[in-house]
């Protein structure tokens, strides 16, 4: 029979590998990785040694374990959150500054080298001429 310390080690481990395994595969880059492996290492170290929380909450005065958990948890999300808000915003930030580059070099070149929607440079087939 497993114990809850036999299936939060067994769950960190599964976690862990299913990050390395998107790692390898070029599913997750390293940055985001981080905060996974970090997950994984957390549920392994709870697993292996389940005391710790009780230890570390009675150290700071806190008389219901299991908050400890709750409250580092959430704080670590709202860390998450923050980080991935970030990135966002620069990534919004760099792609309307591509699109502003891409207007202004479209502005600068004359119309007739521009391609079309069929991808020819005009509009007109090569040795056709254009009737009314």
């Amino acid at each position: 029979m497993m114990t809850y310390q036999m299936t939060s080690t067994a769950i960190g481990l599964a976690i862990g590998a299913v990050i390395l395994f998107l790692v390898r595969r070029d599913h997750l880059h390293g940055p985001y990785a981080v905060w996974w492996v970090g997950a994984a290492a957390t549920v392994i170290a709870l697993g292996l040694f389940p005391g710790a929380v009780d230890e570390v909450a009675a150290y700071l005065g806190i008389s219901y374990p299991p908050m400890l958990a709750m409250v580092l948890g959430l704080a670590l999300l709202l860390v998450k959150v923050l980080t991935m808000d970030l990135e966002r915003s620069r990534q919004e930030r760099q792609i309307r500054r591509l699109a502003q580059r891409i207007a202004l070099i479209e502005t600068r070149e004359p119309a007739a080298a521009r391609p079309d929607r069929r991808g020819s440079e005009t509009s007109t087939p090569p040795g056709s001429t254009e009737r009314d």
